[in-house]
């Protein structure tokens, strides 16, 4: 997607939100093991700092919130988004992204509103 030159928005809701949703599919299915399991292998780079850094805030996050321990990758450096990434576009909410990011993605220069991360 970030080769065909997709907007960051788009990867967000097709990469990023993917993966929250395969989580927790496989965290229904087979369990907090195996859900953990998906994210111990360290992906390789996506060629966009913003995007390495949120997959990087997602899996701590989740670690967190399931009490696994987060994969030692999510730690690299390089996984931080200079500059910020809001992901949305929607300026007027930027403020409130910066109060409602967790804090695994606030460390890492990613900002969300407390709805991105809400399934349904």
């Amino acid at each position: 997607m970030l080769a065909d030159g997709e907007p960051l928005t788009r990867v967000w809701r097709h990469a990023v939100a993917q993966m929250l949703d395969d989580y927790q599919s496989v965290l229904r299915a087979h369990g907090i093991d195996a859900a953990a399991a998906m994210w111990s292998p360290r992906p390789g780079t996506t060629t966009d700092v913003r995007v390495d850094a949120a997959l990087a805030a997602m899996a701590e996050y989740l670690a967190r919130r399931d009490g696994w321990p987060p994969p030692a990758w999510v730690s690299e450096p390089r996984r931080e988004a200079v500059p910020w990434w809001f992901v949305t576009e929607l300026t007027g909410l930027h403020p409130r992204a910066l109060v409602e990011s967790p804090a695994s993605f606030r460390r890492r220069g990613v900002f969300i509103t407390s709805d991105a991360l809400e399934r349904v």
